[in-house]
């Protein structure tokens, strides 16, 4: 049994991480929708699985036969769409021979990935190359809705785009014969299970200035490739925002892994509390295990290695001052699994080059308009500013030399 954990990430994701990276606060009606072929899944897979998601207390959505009688998909359908958290797409043999289906993966393209929310496609019983290029059931199914709709081919052409898109997103992948059909399943609630405990952290009340630099940041970290494992370091001078913006990349992109752990204030715990801490937390986060006990930094060295190295996980270091703090849980990128991505924020850059780390960000001052908004909402809660206080933003802008402390 193949089982993939990855989903793609599109550059287009970072062009309003403001609302994507609070996404997870949003009061969704359901934790997952579940989008499938009834005739194909409904009383076998799709069915266990979402007797399996409710079991495990995740809220799903499975549709009953009342919702798509005729073509169109009901407006109360599309509302659930939208009010859903994270969409599965089970991908059987005559998935596409449903124009409601297929208008339903256009909608769900469009409301859940297109604001950054998850979208995991299930190939069961299906090859991805035969989604993604029409053949077999694929393309019989769209020859037929080609002589169907040719008089509104525009819809077609969606339908087909549509099955490209899913079919390049990383999934899970069940063919009969493969191994147990239950244990498929828990693997994929065992995943969506710790997606949906994800709580993003608290960036900061007022994000100016992030909005260019989470982009650049998110394109060192070649979101696109999950072939290799990526370092990245973000270094500037302290208070400049070097944490900030790592919570607001960590938050962003959070949901494309298995497992997750953003170690704060690295220097402060390893003088307090030494690496062995550090070890023990950065395997309890990702492994979700709370008996990991390690007594010493070889062995927890050892340990970060065979546990994790299979694992696609994203790991931020905050605050690093010491090479033996990256060489005891993140000596070497083979520590990870492919697509794993570690991200180090720390004020000395001679640090990140020892540690071979080839892409780095350097965070700059604010620039005087994005310093005075930050000032303004900080200390008024809105732009509407009397003329009186000018000269004294003036003076504390100067005085803060766009330093990011007003974030905090």
């Amino acid at each position: 049994m193949a089982l993939q954990l990855q989903s793609s990430f599109s550059s287009s994701s970072t062009r309003s991480f403001c609302s994507s990276s609070s996404s997870f606060n949003h009061a969704y009606k359901y934790d997952v929708f579940i989008s499938f072929r009834g005739e194909d899944t409904r009383y076998g897979f799709t069915g266990y699985l979402y007797e399996a998601l409710s079991n495990k207390g995740i809220h799903a959505f499975i549709d009953d036969e009342e919702l798509q009688k005729g073509d169109e998909i009901a407006p109360s359908l599309l509302s659930l769409i939208q009010e859903s958290r994270i969409a599965i797409i089970v991908l059987s043999p005559n998935y596409a021979s449903s124009s409601f289906c297929l208008d339903e993966l256009v909608h769900i393209l469009h409301c859940i990935k297109g604001n950054n929310r998850l979208v995991l496609p299930v190939f069961y019983n299906v090859d991805p190359s035969d989604v993604r290029h029409l053949k077999k059931s694929f393309g019989e199914a769209m020859a037929k809705h080609e002589e169907r709709f040719k008089n509104d081919m525009n819809k077609v052409l969606k339908w087909k785009k549509a099955l490209h898109q899913v079919a390049n997103l990383s999934g899970y992948h069940f063919n009969d014969g493969d191994g147990y059909e239950h244990k498929f399943i828990r693997d994929i609630v065992e995943n969506i299970s710790r997606k949906v405990r994800f709580v993003p952290f608290h960036v900061a009340d007022y994000p100016v200035g992030l909005e260019s630099r989470v982009p650049e940041v998110i394109s060192l970290l070649k979101m696109d490739s999950n072939d290799r494992v990526h370092m990245v370091g973000i270094h500037g001078i302290g208070g400049i925002g070097k944490t900030t913006l790592a919570l607001a990349v960590y938050n962003l992109i959070a949901n494309n892994f298995e497992g997750v752990c953003f170690l704060e204030n690295v220097r402060e715990n390893s003088n307090k509390y030494g690496l062995v801490h550090l070890q023990n937390i950065l395997l309890s986060k990702i492994i979700g295990k709370d008996e990991v006990h390690i007594l010493g930094v070889n062995e927890g060295t050892s340990q970060v290695q065979q546990r994790l190295c299979q694992k696609k996980v994203l790991l931020v270091l905050d605050d690093v001052d010491d090479c033996r703090q990256l060489q005891a849980v993140a000596g070497k990128l083979d520590w990870f699994g492919p697509g794993s991505r570690v991200i180090i924020t720390t004020r000395d850059t001679h640090l990140l080059k020892c540690h071979g780390v080839q892409d780095t960000y350097e965070v700059h001052d604010l620039n005087e308009d994005d310093s005075s908004q930050l000032l303004i909402k900080k200390a008024f809660e809105n732009d509407n500013v009397s003329p009186i206080y000018t000269d004294v933003l003036n003076r504390a802008i100067a005085y803060a030399s766009g330093h990011h402390w007003l974030w905090k």
